[in-house]
């Protein structure tokens, strides 16, 4: 195999598909990168549950394949180059040579025999959507997605599709984060879960413009198809939770806020806040405004956020971080705070009255 392309070229590839290299695996070769050269070249990782390769134009002189070792180090070798035409060679038995300018690199590679076979595309069904709709949907949405690994079914965004509109929920036990966007193509209602370190690499994959992104959907993958980057993956099983049954339809208080405002208001409070402890912050929902406090064993500390509409002095403690979270995902500059009691999680909609997002923060209970 041989090939010549620009160095920025190749190096977009390694660093797309390094990111779902094995960092360490039983199987040597999913630690490196699978090169092939044909009509393009293509460059592939894959840890077996997810797996992105991204192709480019080159001069290939001498089609073929081998598996780089390792994506670590072609990905810092790619860093240190200088930048120009880049040239990549691997002889007969596996001796690699990569030569950029006066700079040149000698090892061994691995054959494409080596590398574990990828998952059949089994997929049926494909909506699409802008790139950057889809990076701000998982944005605003993945810092709800579970870490707990007890729990490996909310570990990833819940993916549902009904005619041309798409929800994507993440929840974690004490939060829930809902985003919808609409979509085009076509397919049958779907359900299904994304993993969240998967939809990660999606979101930093996306470009900013108005490319569109394909989703495709099969029986146990998606494959998220971004120009000439695709990132596919295992779907993860089990019931996801019925948000549906889960969110408040109906509120005793709903108070109109400046997302800012209130923001603002949550992060000055949860400055005294002891993260080992993870004291709560306490809010008042009043009329006309909510007050906030915190009281730590390093200080305390109040603050106003007006509102319209009253709360009925409805007191709620928060963990700081999870409101301040949700605040900062809502893609609205004005919300709607709907609460019941104190002890009722509080929802957060869009002032409009439109059903864009919907945020879910369940209270803690606060000492008397």
């Amino acid at each position: 195999m041989k090939f010549t392309c620009e160095k920025h070229l190749l190096q977009a590839a390694v660093n797309a598909a390094s990111r779902a290299a094995s960092a360490r695996s039983s199987i040597p070769a999913l630690e490196g990168l699978l090169v092939q050269a044909g009509a393009n070249v293509r460059v592939t990782g894959y840890d077996l549950r997810k797996g992105i390769y991204q192709s480019f134009e080159a001069d290939v002189s001498e089609p073929g394949s081998a598996v780089i070792m390792t994506a670590k180090l072609l990905g810092e070798m790619m860093r240190v180059l200088p930048d120009g035409m880049v040239t990549v060679e691997v002889a007969e038995g596996g001796k690699t040579t990569v030569k950029c300018g006066m700079s040149e690199y000698s090892f061994m590679s691995l054959p494409e025999s080596n590398y574990t076979e990828l998952p059949d595309a089994d997929y049926a069904d494909a909506v699409s959507l802008k790139q950057s709709e889809l990076a701000e949907i998982i944005d605003e949405t993945i810092f709800a997605v579970s870490t707990n690994e007890s729990r490996p079914v909310y570990m990833g965004s819940l993916f549902e599709l009904e005619g041309d509109k798409l929800t994507v929920v993440s929840v974690d036990g004490y939060r829930l984060a809902l985003r919808r966007a609409d979509v085009a193509g076509k397919t049958q209602s779907a359900r299904f879960i994304v993993p969240g370190t998967v939809l990660q690499d999606v979101s930093r994959l996306c470009s900013k413009g108005d490319e569109e992104v394909m989703i495709n959907l099969g029986e146990r993958h998606v494959s998220f198809s971004l120009g000439d980057t695709v990132v596919f993956s295992r779907l993860l099983e089990g019931d996801f939770l019925n948000y549906r049954k889960t969110i408040p339809e109906n509120f005793r208080h709903k108070l109109g806020v400046q997302r800012g405002e209130m923001l603002s208001a949550t992060d000055r409070v949860s400055l005294v806040v002891d993260e080992t402890v993870k004291s709560p912050i306490r809010l008042t929902f009043g009329d006309g405004s909510i007050d906030f406090r915190c009281n730590t064993a390093l200080g305390a500390a109040t603050d106003v956020c007006t509102c319209t509409g009253s709360g009925g002095d409805t007191e709620i403690g928060f963990n700081g971080r999870y409101l301040r979270d949700a605040l900062r995902a809502a893609p609205a500059d004005e919300l709607t705070v709907c609460i019941n009691t104190g002890s009722a999680p509080c929802v957060i909609l869009p002032a409009d009255g439109s059903d864009g997002f919907i945020y879910m923060v369940l209270p803690v209970r606060l000492a008397k």
